[in-house]
């Protein structure tokens, strides 16, 4: 019987240690990451194991798995040049444990330990002999000779001269004892670290084995783990074309990549998805919402509180520190396509080749496809807001794999004018990205009329509030632009105000756009060197004895 595997992984196990009837041996294996398919929240990693089994019953063990992966995901498949049957599987930290050289260490820590007291004693004759120098210094007669007679001034200098060098040889062998010393320190303290029992950095995996018969076989463990994603990036390319040729755009898909498993993925096969693992497989329950009048307030706490009501703040505050973070600059690999494998729910991208991503060694960006799109161009501006015209690409999405969120870097004929954002959009959804400002369509609002009274023929009734605005579109380009202006009509979300839009109003192409109440847009042709003129007019009503505001929404 031959059991399949499902994802392919290389893994070299040393040779099978021979056991005896009956006894089941054990095999040293080591494995190495194959295939990795990376989330916008964790990765699943396969490894590959392989055995030189003997017939009967084995367990495979292997120390080289890495701390903090998901156990309970942890599955075995293999196959096998005879009937292989694979039994239970058993993931576990190995015991923190002390160095086997640890006869070798005690003895070296001795005989530095030994050094280290013998210049103690150095140190202790130098000081000496500089005492005494310092002490014959301070007592020296007022003569030298026999019957305390004064002696040449040479023998004076020589005396002095043989005093300052006893000092100075003194202290030179004070410094140089107590500069081994300090280096001494220092290994014993390297080698009580080593001495310590070290705290495990893998996890052994025990994978028990049954075969018919001795063979070969290879066995592929997979395992999820958390410290790992990948984030969508996009870059946008425009061709304007002008006038020459139709516009152009090319949409190229990347994935940025970064890893902290403590695993490094050298040279293996590569595929990011789509599915979020982090979610969870059912929606949320919803819990029972009660009205009720609130409770009484509850007496203000002070800003800093005690000591044991920081704490739990101050935890979060460390966690959140703790958290790696994202790195500012992205390292670049070759950049490659890759095949798309599109499901009923979800998508996954697999990058030819291999690819290697070294643990904590920040993000890698990866080519994901390119794809030529032939936009309908137009020239967007809100002058209640800002004059600016932004050139604006649409595109309808046609690739059966969906465009996910993220950063895109735009460029319009080879020129990098900034970044966006990108939202989902899946299979016929239409997609908009802005391509920066064309300073050759201007703008210019302006107020007509602006008029805030009272309505009534004899008695007022009402207080009003009625303006009009004119908003004029210059192409200065020599070919036609369509060009699309944005305005907006207040919303009452009260009976008694009351707001119209006056007739004086160019009839808008659209109203309510994109679902936001209010938001009125104009969308005209202008031929070159042509001059558009938009007219907008409203009026809002309400009470006499109350006031109103207008403000933006949330």
């Amino acid at each position: 019987m031959r059991n399949k595997g499902v994802l392919a992984t290389a893994v070299v196990v040393s040779a099978a240690l021979a056991a005896g009837p009956g006894v089941a041996a054990n095999l040293d294996a080591t494995s190495t990451v194959d295939a990795v398919t990376v989330y916008p929240d964790g990765a699943t990693v396969t490894r590959v194991i392989a055995l030189d089994l003997p017939a009967g019953e084995s367990t495979a063990i292997a120390k080289d798995f890495p701390i903090g992966f998901d156990a309970a995901s942890l599955r075995v498949e293999g196959e096998a040049g005879a009937k292989l049957a694979i039994g239970t599987v058993d993931a576990k930290p190995p015991r923190a444990a002390p160095p086997v050289n640890l006869p070798e260490i005690d003895s070296r820590i001795e005989a530095l330990q030994d050094e280290h007291a013998n210049l103690d004693g150095a140190i202790a004759a130098a000081q000496a002999r500089k005492k005494f120098a310092e002490r014959f210094a301070e007592a020296s007669p007022a003569g030298l000779g026999e019957k305390g007679e004064a002696r040449p001034i040479a023998e004076w200098r020589n005396a002095f001269a043989a005093v300052a060098e006893e000092i100075g040889q003194a202290d030179a062998a004070i410094r140089d004892a107590e500069r081994k010393q300090r280096d001494i320190d220092r290994e014993i303290a390297r080698l009580q670290a080593d001495r310590a029992a070290k705290p495990p950095s893998r996890t052994e995996v025990q994978i028990e084995l049954s075969a018919a018969t001795a063979t070969k076989a290879t066995l592929r463990v997979t395992y999820a783990v958390r410290n790992a994603r990948w984030v969508p990036l996009y870059d946008a390319r425009l061709d304007t074309s002008a006038k020459d040729r139709k516009p152009a755009m090319e949409l190229v898909r990347r994935a940025e990549i970064q890893q902290a498993t403590g695993e490094d993925w050298s040279d293996v096969a590569l595929s990011v998805s789509t599915v979020r693992t982090g979610r969870g497989g059912s929606a949320p329950e919803l819990r029972t919402v009660i009205a009720q009048y609130p409770p009484p307030p509850a007496p203000p706490i002070a800003q800093f509180g005690t000591l044991a009501d920081r704490a739990p703040r101050m935890r979060a505050m460390e966690q959140q520190a703790a958290l790696p973070a994202a790195p500012e600059a992205a390292k670049r690999a070759e950049e490659r396509e890759t095949a798309v494998e599109i499901g009923a729910y979800q998508t996954a991208f697999r990058l030819p080749g291999r690819v290697s991503i070294a643990t904590d060694d920040g993000a890698k960006s990866l080519r994901i496809s390119t794809t030529t799109i032939a936009p309908e161009l137009i020239i967007r501006s809100v002058p209640v807001a800002d004059p600016t015209a932004y050139l604006e690409a649409g595109f309808t999405q046609g690739d059966d794999a969906p465009l996910l969120p993220g950063k895109v870097s735009i460029y319009r004929d080879g020129m990098f004018v900034g970044s966006s954002r990108l939202a989902t959009a899946g299979k016929d959804e239409m997609v908009r990205i802005g391509f920066g400002a064309d300073d050759k369509v201007k703008v210019e609002r302006s107020v007509i009329k602006r008029n805030e009274g009272s309505a009534g023929l004899i008695v007022t009734t009402a207080k009003i509030d009625e303006r009009a605005f004119k908003t004029t579109v210059r192409n200065a380009h020599d070919f036609p632009v369509k060009v699309a202006i944005q305005d907006q009509l207040p919303v009452s979300e009260n009976e008694e105000i009351v707001v119209e839009m006056l007739p004086a109003t160019t009839p808008p192409t659209a109203t309510n756009v994109r679902e936001r109440r209010g938001v009125t847009e104009w969308v005209v042709d202008a031929k070159p060197g042509e001059t558009k003129e938009i007219s907008f007019a409203w009026r809002v009503r309400w009470p006499k004895d109350k006031a109103i505001v207008m403000q933006p929404s949330g």
